[in-house]
């Protein structure tokens, strides 16, 4: 049937009272999908460097999705990617975009399963559920718009601000007198929270770095380490016990992502709380990890695992088994499904996106707010716009 035939058709059912909801719901008319490379200001370091297993990070890909619908409604989402894969992730977002036309858009989760089965031959996790990300987040974002309600009011917020620590400022190329530095700043401008990387090759530089810190921050302010992987199960529960007299808030990954045991005897272990699975990618990898009772904080990135859809799965999960949470990167999207967490989370902060959009978030008093703006609250800068190397549409502009 015609566009034209079909719109006749529900004016019809409207008329004579007949109309459904499948008659008179809405519909996705475009969807366009950028693929950008954001610049980093200085090459970042962590352990994988230091051992030769990466190369310093330069820039992050990021993969935007717009969709917009015949009455008018649109929605913007975003994943991404450090090193390589940002290509991999568009071109697989290419061909299955499509699949979304004519949807109506709040019909999130059929639409989810429609695009995995459109990729079924690429799995369910990692780069397959990464391509989704963009969409499925824009879904999310144009359903709260059209409800008129900052997406964790859409999904009912438990608190309107969440507790936020800052990363950037302690990466392992950074030198100690800059890490003192950056800490000073980022307590003054309001940050509730301090992370700093650990896993030098040198153990003994890592106590060295982390005792500064914690002299320069007192003895009660929040205080995070993260190992990125670096140790061995015999190097883990050796650091971690020479960690627990910092009074830490937690160890992050100090054990390979996908070594579910070793992580649960060091959580049972060590006094200090354990936190990870930012490199998981899948609910099902999320599921391993809190079943087998293998963290305190479970740490997932919705870009990661698929976009909300499966990142509001992994919460509920979680929070039925106590866990506590503390979503990696992408403050823009966490901070409103932290806020819709029932036990008090943490967040994220990373000043590296900022320039993708026009609008920024606020902090103040250690916590991230949670604006007054429907969605996630964001609109595509022209930066962005200018970072960008490839772009493709579907569908007709409404």
């Amino acid at each position: 049937m015609s566009t034209s035939a079909n719109s006749q058709a529900v004016t019809y059912a409207q008329a004579t009272g007949t109309a459904t909801a499948a008659d008179t719901g809405d519909r996705i008319t475009w969807v366009k999908l950028s693929l950008a490379f954001l610049p980093l200001a200085t090459p970042v370091s962590d352990a994988k460097v230091l051992t030769g297993r990466q190369k310093p990070l330069t820039e992050v890909a990021i993969i935007f999705a717009e969709i917009r619908t015949r009455e008018g409604f649109e929605g913007v989402g975003f994943s991404y990617s450090k090193r390589a894969g940002g290509q991999g992730i568009y071109a697989h977002a290419k061909e299955i975009a499509d699949n979304l036309l004519n949807e109506d858009p709040n019909d999130i989760d059929k639409i989810y399963s429609k695009l995995l089965w459109a990729g079924a031959s690429v799995g369910r996790s990692g780069m397959a559920v990464q391509a989704i990300s963009p969409l499925d987040i824009a879904l999310w974002d144009l359903k709260a718009k059209r409800a008129g309600l900052p997406l964790a009011k859409l999904l009912g917020a438990h608190r309107d601000s969440v507790r936020c620590y800052n990363t950037s400022g302690g990466f392992l190329h950074t030198p100690l007198e800059q890490v003192l530095k950056n800490v000073a700043i980022s307590r003054e401008s309001g940050i509730g929270g301090i992370k700093i990387k650990v896993g030098q090759p040198d153990t003994a530089e890592d106590i060295r770095r982390l005792s500064a810190v914690r002299h320069a921050l007192g003895d009660d302010f929040p205080l995070m380490v993260d190992a990125n992987q670096q140790w061995d199960r015999d190097t883990a529960i050796r650091m971690g016990r020479k960690m627990e007299d910092f009074n830490l808030v937690w160890i992050e990954e100090p054990l390979d992502a996908w070594d579910f045991e070793g992580h649960a005897q060091l959580a049972a272990a060590l006094d200090t709380p354990v936190a990870t699975g930012e490199m998981l990618t899948s609910f099902r990898e999320h599921e391993q990890l809190i079943l087998n009772n293998a963290c305190d904080f479970v740490q997932p990135d919705a870009p990661r695992v698929g976009g909300i859809t499966p990142f509001l799965q992994i919460m509920d999960l979680a929070a039925r088994h106590h866990k506590k949470l503390a979503p990696h990167f992408a403050m823009e999207v966490h901070l409103h499904l932290s806020a819709a967490y029932p036990l008090e989370p943490w967040l994220e902060h990373f000043e590296w996106l900022n320039p993708l959009f026009n609008e920024q978030l606020e902090l103040r008093d250690g916590r991230m707010w949670i604006s007054d703006r429907a969605g996630l609250g964001f609109t595509i800068s022209e930066q962005a716009r200018k970072w960008t190397v490839l772009e493709c549409e579907f569908g007709e502009r409404p």
